[in-house]
Parts: structure tokens; sequence; C-alpha cells
């Protein structure tokens, strides 16, 4: 695991010593993704930089280092990732003849791609990964993002000059060097709305004019020499997840639940056990839910030595998952650590977050996660972590809500949904929070008024519609940025018959290739590299994945359950009363915390003077801010977005 960034700059040609410190600026930038060592590749002649940060975990030697060069001379990669089937590459026919210098999987890839071929490697590559790789033959150079888009890439053309980096503050350094600056960036106002409405910039997009996110399963081929004035090179797919979810709903597989169930442990036992491998100290995040008790009882199962789990708790803000983690590693008999995290501790981090997310992001579980990873780098440079499962086998409780407004609103006629949805949404908050404060405590729903409100909302949409309401932190963007129109939603996607999917698979396939790599992945990224900590995924292997979606829905929810085959493999090794609760997230009281020990904070950022330099609309921020403070609504959520855009753009834009 480590940091990547690069400059092709066609100015800089016989400039080496401006061009090495302008690719060093870079990589220090991101020296926290890697701080064992660094490395600097030039060409001076024909202005070329490749810059790499390593956090060394397979092949501690020098032999390990990077950027690498291929034995015969002709390719030069900077990779962050790791690739677990490095073993398999290696004793490949056509690579019999190589005189290996070490063990890495840097050394598998780049030499493979030089005796088979780039798109033949990629074709086999089981791991996570983003590099760059120039054939210094044809004068070109590859920019290359794994299937899942679990390592970020991104990447800008302007003029005669290529960069690329792992972060975008990669981008930023360039300032520091004389001569070299990265042209002040220009905010992307699209982007800026929709951040406003996911919380987080979708791929391609950045938060910058001109800087773009490679997206999953994608390279992007530059030609050296075409580099000026209107080229633009286009990336293409050697992996595409609306294919796989095509092919599998086409071709679904006949078998039992024993069959299927035994099939999924078996593919899942050898993805956990690949992703063991490494030279350092190894474990895994529990909090005790399906996805992460299955990976830590996988770990156990493949007996490679003493297995390490990590969870962190919240007793003082009235919810706290890992009591339930720790009876699950008792069971499984890790060696678990636990801590238990205060408010203050939990607050301490909302000031780090512009400099660790440097781009916008408002996923407020971002703030466990890096308390997490901070506990777990204490003793283990690696940690397994269940992310995907929920959207491989329908965990999420959105699933369930639009199964359900299915199957009872939408069967109603539209005209009649969108009286009744106008007739509710007339009703002040006010006096149905007065009749609800009549209820019996135990029966009395907190924010009545506006829960209804919302209710009245969704009333006449259908079901993507829903869908998109539901995955939409603000879901009217144009009410604070009314000039501004936001980028449009991705389309839906379509089943065998070329025609929209139904509700569930729709929904699976397009958290799969937005809300996944963009905020899951990225957010587990950002956090755990803070601290040099390599997160791995091993449901979102991509042998996983293509089975999941071979799976009749019955297997992902059957009588109300969710995720049920995923819990027919983990029935094998944890007891369910271990593990069946409700669902409860990895969040934290955001609404109630805005309205108390960072009302301060929040007023400082949402000030109508300052707050998004312009963009946002601040009459209806300061509405929402009032309406948030007495309790009439909930606007947590879309506040938050707020706060973490005005955080940001001081930090970076200001």
């Amino acid at each position: 695991m480590c940091g990547i960034a690069g400059l092709v700059d066609r100015g800089l040609r016989g400039a080496g010593e401006r061009l090495t410190r302008a690719v060093s600026a870079m990589s220090d930038a991101i020296a926290h993704r890697g701080p064992d060592a660094s490395g600097v590749w030039i060409d001076a002649e024909a202005g070329i930089g490749l810059g790499h940060r390593r956090l060394s975990i397979v092949d501690l030697s020098p032999a390990g280092a990077q950027p690498m060069m291929s034995a015969d001379g002709r390719w030069i990669i900077v990779y962050n990732g790791e690739v677990y089937n490095a073993a398999e590459l290696r004793a490949h026919a056509a690579l019999s003849g190589v005189a290996w210098r070490g063990h890495s999987d840097t050394e598998a890839i780049v030499e493979t791609v030089a005796r088979r071929g780039l798109d033949a490697t990629l074709a086999e590559l089981n791991g996570m990964f983003a590099f760059a790789i120039l054939d210094r033959s044809r004068r070109e150079l590859h920019l290359v993002r794994d299937r899942l888009g679990i390592k970020p890439l991104f990447w800008s053309i302007d003029g005669g000059r290529l960069l690329f980096a792992s972060e975008l503050k990669a981008f930023t350094a360039l300032n520091c060097v004389d001569g070299i600056g990265f042209s002040r960036p220009t905010i992307e106002e699209a982007s800026v709305a929709s951040f406003l409405r996911f919380g987080y910039v979708p791929a391609p997009h950045s938060i910058y004019r001109g800087v773009a996110k490679l997206e999953p399963g994608s390279i992007m081929t530059i030609a050296i020499d075409n580099l000026g004035p209107g080229y633009e090179p286009q990336p293409r797919r050697y992996w595409s997840m609306r294919e796989v979810a095509y092919r599998g709903l086409t071709s679904p597989l006949d078998v039992s639940d024993e069959e299927a169930t035994e099939r999924l442990a078996t593919l899942l036992q050898d993805a956990v056990s690949r992703q063991m491998m490494g030279d350092v100290p190894i474990g895994a995040f529990l909090s005790g839910g399906i996805d992460s008790s299955t990976v830590a009882a996988l770990m156990v199962r493949a007996g490679q030595g003493p297995v390490r789990t990590f969870a962190i708790g919240f007793p003082d803000l009235g919810f706290d998952e890992s009591t339930h983690a720790a009876a699950v590693a008792a069971h499984l008999g890790t060696i678990h650590t636990r801590l238990e995290v205060s408010a203050a501790e939990a607050l301490s981090v909302i000031p780090l977050l512009a400099d660790m997310y440097d781009e916008p992001f408002a996923d407020s579980s971002q703030i466990p996660t890096h308390l997490v990873s901070k506990l777990t780098r204490g003793y283990v440079t690696v940690a397994l972590s269940g992310d995907g499962g929920d959207e491989l086998f329908a965990g999420y409780n959105r699933y369930l809500m639009a199964e359900r407004f299915a199957h009872t609103v939408a069967r109603a006629p539209v005209a009649l949904r969108q009286r009744m949805g106008t007739l509710l949404g007339a009703i002040p908050i006010a006096w149905v929070d007065r009749a609800a404060g009549l209820a019996p405590a135990k029966w009395r729903p907190p924010q009545a008024g506006d829960k209804l409100r919302k209710f009245a909302s969704v009333l006449s949409l259908d079901e993507q519609a829903f869908y998109w309401r539901l995955v939409s932190q603000c879901p009217d963007p144009a009410r604070l940025m009314p000039d501004v129109t936001e980028y449009p939603l991705p389309a839906w996607p379509c089943d065998h018959r070329n025609t929209p999917m139904a509700q569930l698979d729709g929904m699976q396939c397009l958290d799969t290739v937005t809300y996944l790599p963009d905020d899951i992945l990225q957010k587990v990224d950002r956090a755990s590299m803070s601290v040099a900590l390599e997160a791995r995924p091993p449901l979102l292997d991509h042998r996983v994945v293509e089975f999941a979606w071979t799976l009749p829905r019955r297997f992902k929810i059957r009588d109300g359950e969710t995720k049920w085959l995923l819990r027919r493999v983990l029935d094998r090794h944890v007891p369910r009363e271990l593990v069946d609760r409700p669902k409860m997230g990895f969040g934290i009281p955001l609404a109630d915390w805005l309205r108390g020990p960072l009302r301060a904070w929040a007023d400082d950022l949402l000030d109508r003077n300052r707050l998004g330099g312009g963009l946002i609309n601040t009459a209806v921020s300061q509405q929402m801010w009032a309406e948030h403070l007495s309790g009439r609504r909930n606007w947590g959520y879309a506040l938050w977005t707020l706060l973490m855009f005005e955080a940001w753009r001081r930090r970076w834009a200001a």
C-alpha cells in the first residue's frame, strides 16, 4: 500500500532538477500513505517524472522499492495496492526465464506486463490497485484502477502537462515549487451541487474543474508525444460492474441452498486466506455484524496463526456495538482489542477532516472509521474489513424499504398518491409534533412532523425516484444552488431484456458502481491511510462479486431477512444469537451534536457572509439551520454536507 504521483510536462524537457523537485513535492504531500520509503524516477529529456511513497508490506527489502523498472528496461511502474495472486503470475510459463530480484507483487506485475502485455495482465490480477506504468518504447503512459474502485487515482491534463496522484493534495503541492505551480484550481460548481446531494463528488468528476477521477475497472492511455492543446485521451473499461450484473441476471445459478452456501463459503475462504498475505502483522476490524464477523471467522479458519481483531465503542453516546464484537471475538478466540471512545475524542477528529479528505466528503461515519483505524495501526500494519457485504448480499435497510414501497404505496394510482402527498405536506410540522406529544412516551415518534413531511414528499415518486430520494443527503440541491445544474443522475441499469432492472437489482447495481467506490471505499482509504494502515476488503474479491450476481434473489432477501446466504456461511462459525440484531451502522449522533457541542463550530462555518464563497444561497442555509436548532426539522445530513464543504473550502480553496 502506497501513494503514487507523477508529472509529464513538455515544458520541463531537459529541466531534470526542476522536474525532480516537482515530483518530490507531489510525493511528499502524500507521505502519510507511505512513510517507510520514497522514490523518484526521472526522464529529463522526455519531461517525465514518477514518484512513489512506500508502506512496506510485501518484500520489505530494497528489492521491493518503487518506481520499479522491468528487467528489459522497457517498463516503469509506480503502484498503490496489493495483488494477492502474485505467486500464480510468477508461475506462468511466459515468465519462466525471469531472474527475479525479490518477491514483491510489484515485480510480478511489471514483469508480467513486459512479457504478456497490459490487457492480459489485468485480466488475471486479483487485488486492489491503482498504478501508472510507462512504456518507454512506445512512449505511452497507462493509468489503471482496480475493478471495484478500492484504490483512488486522480488525473488532469492541461495543455502540455499531465498530472496524476493518489490524492488531490499532491496536485496543490506543486504551488510550492517555483515556476511549476498547479494553476490555481477552480471549484467546479456542478460538483458542489452533486456533492450536496450525495455527500461525495461522484466519479469521474472531482471538486476541481479540469481534474478527474479514473473510474473503477478503467485504463487510460496517454500518448506522451501528443500532449498539447486539444488532446483528450479517453479511458476504456477492462471490467464493468454493470456488465457483471447483466450477465448474472441473464444466467442465474440453478442451485440448492446447500450448494450455494458451499460455493460461497469456498470462495470467501480463498479470498480471505489470500488477503492475509504479507510480511507485516495483519488483523481485522470487527464490529460484531454479519460482514466483519464472517471475515474474522474465516481468518481464524485459515489457520495462519493468531488473529487480532479491533473495535471501538461509544458508550456515552447511547450506542455501542463493541460489546457485540467482543462476544464474537471471544467465541472465535481472537486476540481482541476494544477501545471505548468518549464524545470528546470523537469530536477532536472533526478539525482533521478537511486535511484527511482533500475533496469535500460528508459521510459522518468517517469519524469512527478514522478512530478504529488509528487504534488498529498501533498493533498491525494491515487490517481486513467487511466492506462490500451490504451491496453484494442486499444488507442495507433501504433495500427492504424499497421492496415494501414497491409492493404497497407504489401500487396506488399516481394521482391518488400525489393528492395524498399534497394534503399531508400541507399540515404544519408544529401541529403534528404537538399531536404526537399527546401520545404515551413509548409510542411517541421523535420528530413526527419532520417524518410526516418526508413521507409526503415520496408518495408520488416512482420506484427509481424513490431510490434517489433514499440515497440523497440533500434531496434538492437546487434550493441551495438555484443557478447551478448538478450532474445527471446515473442511468438506471437494464436487465437482459434491455428494460430497467427490478427495484432490488437496480439498487444493488447502482450502489456498487456509485456509493460503494465513491463513498464507502474512499472513506476507508483516506481514514486508514492517514495513519499508514492498509485496509483490505476480501468480500470485494472480484470472483466473489461475480458469483454474488449470479445468485437468484431468494439468496439475498428471504422472508424479510437480508444477506440470507452470507448469514448461512457465518452460521457455520458463529452462533446466530451473537450477530442477529438490527443493523446499526457506524455513525455518530449528528443531529444532536449540531444542536449541542458542535453548535459554535457550525455557527462559524455557516456564517452567511462567508459560507460557500458566494456559491451557496445563504438565506436557505440559515433557514435550515434555524429549523434544525429549534427541533422542528432534522436537517443533520444536509447540514453536514454544507459544513464539510465549507471546512474544505476554507482549507483548500479560500
